[in-house]
């Protein structure tokens, strides 16, 4: 399943650094939480999904690379983004 181009966009505008960002690991890592938590809705009614599981794993897994990229190298970014978006309390 993916997001709708609109949903997308808006994502991005909320997330991006400047105009005409569209690859900032910040926009990165907000398109996928919205691809992930859209697939988490999904697995409720298809529970035997394996398939679309097995991308699920591997979304979440770049996520999380994305973050400790982004700790590494903009530790303020990180905790706001984090804060933000909701992913750890």
């Amino acid at each position: 399943m993916s997001i709708t181009a609109e949903k997308k966009s808006q994502v991005i505008g909320e997330n991006q650094r400047s105009d005409k960002d569209t690859g900032s690991p910040e926009v990165q890592i907000a398109i996928l939480t919205e691809r992930i938590n859209t697939l988490h809705s999904h697995f409720a009614a298809h529970k035997h999904d394996h398939a679309s599981r097995r991308g699920l794993l591997g979304m979440v897994s770049r996520r999380n690379r994305l973050l400790r990229f982004l700790r590494r190298t903009n530790r303020e970014s990180y905790l706001a983004l984090i804060k933000k978006l909701g992913l750890r309390k």
